[in-house]
Formats: C-alpha cells, sequence, structure tokens
C-alpha cells in the first residue's frame, strides 16, 4: 500500500499514513488533534533531477559493471 502525506486545516500538523487506494475509504483525522479536516498533499519523492550532481549512475560512474569509460 502507498504512503500518502496530509496536513490537518485546523491545526496545521502534517503526517503520512500508509492507505490503499481505495476512494471509498474514509478520510484520515489528525494524530495531533482529531480533526476530520485533512488535505491530501502531493508529495516529492526520492528520484534523480536533471543536474543533480549526486553521484548517481549516469554520472560518470560505473553501472552494470562497466568501467564508466567511453572508448
Amino acid at each position: 500500500m502507498p504512503m500518502f502525506e496530509f496536513v490537518c486545516r485546523t491545526c496545521g500538523e502534517r503526517f503520512e499514513e500508509i492507505r490503499s487506494r481505495d476512494p471509498e475509504q474514509p478520510a484520515p483525522t489528525c494524530p495531533e488533534c482529531g480533526s476530520e479536516q485533512v488535505v491530501k498533499l502531493f508529495s516529492s519523492f526520492a528520484s534523480p533531477s536533471a543536474g543533480s550532481s549526486s553521484g548517481s549512475a549516469g554520472s560518470g560512474g560505473s553501472t552494470c559493471g562497466g568501467s564508466g569509460r567511453f572508448t
């Protein structure tokens, strides 16, 4: 099941919950204040972005056992 990020409209608490994608599932309640006034946020996930210098594959490092050199 995927993890979703929510924010409470009442107290501003941000929290995550593992939930099914079932649209019939009731909305979660805020773990801080118990309010049902929560909004699902668009979450970012770990993904290399263009221009990233994190040293991940594709930045001249070795991949799939290769030397990482072009000859």
